[in-house]
């Protein structure tokens, strides 16, 4: 599948909307949350799909508020997303930080976190700087610093699994919502962003699947057995 340069189109009913949230995210920067519409829907039954909204959290802080939101916006584009996208998930995840072996990661799934949570994800620990890349194929569908971790990038790959990337200390410049990225492509730079603040420099990886009644569902599951070493 060609790799193009993502676009927002002035026909789309959320070219406006898009365009607010850009500026919210980035201040006017070019940004958008629709996949690029120059990629065909294989998956018709998502056409049109509203994910459910379900019970929204109740925000305890002025953070939480734009996070819950920030999320709530981004969840009404996901179905655009499954649409672009096959049905089965990839089987294994390439290693996205550079110089990074797997048998050097240690386990912290489901470790104690603050406020009562578990580690929903990986640790990958490497200099701060070091370039993350995507462990998948898949479109990029979110890029924000709401997010308790920070500066993060969210990628939905085949099969509509959502691959979180995030603490990260920068991302690229030319990395935009929408865009569709390969596992050459460079998503981020290694950091300490968001609650990994004064903690070694690392990417938190973190995978989800929909569930059975529910597509749009942030299930986690261990990316751990799935990642394998870069060639």
């Amino acid at each position: 599948m060609p790799k193009r340069q993502p676009i927002v189109s002035s026909r789309s009913p959320w070219a406006a909307p898009l365009a607010a949230l850009a500026c919210a995210l980035w201040g006017g920067a070019a940004a958008q949350a629709l996949p690029d519409p120059a990629f065909p829907v294989v998956r018709p039954a998502f056409v049109g799909f509203v994910c459910e909204a379900g019970d929204p959290p109740v925000a305890r802080t002025e953070a939480e508020r734009a996070r819950f939101a920030m999320r709530a916006r981004y969840r009404e584009f996901l179905p655009a997303f499954f649409a672009r996208v096959g049905e089965q998930p990839d089987a294994f995840l390439l290693m996205p930080v550079d110089g990074l072996r797997v048998a050097q990661v240690a386990d912290t799934w489901g470790a104690p976190r603050g406020g009562g949570r578990r580690h929903e994800g990986q640790d990958l620990f490497a200099p701060r700087g070091t370039p993350v890349r995507s462990a998948t194929a898949g479109f990029v569908y979110r890029i924000d610093d709401l997010s308790l971790g920070g500066l993060s990038v969210t990628i939905v790959g085949e099969g509509g699994r959502r691959y979180y990337y995030t603490h990260f200390d920068a991302v690229p410049d030319g990395l935009a919502e929408g865009q569709w990225v390969g596992v050459d492509t460079v998503i981020g730079f290694v950091g300490d962003s968001g609650n990994a603040a004064g903690t070694p420099p690392h990417l938190h990886l973190g995978v989800y699947d929909g569930s059975d009644d529910d597509p749009c569902a942030w299930a986690a599951i261990d990316p751990l057995p799935l990642l394998v070493d870069r060639p």
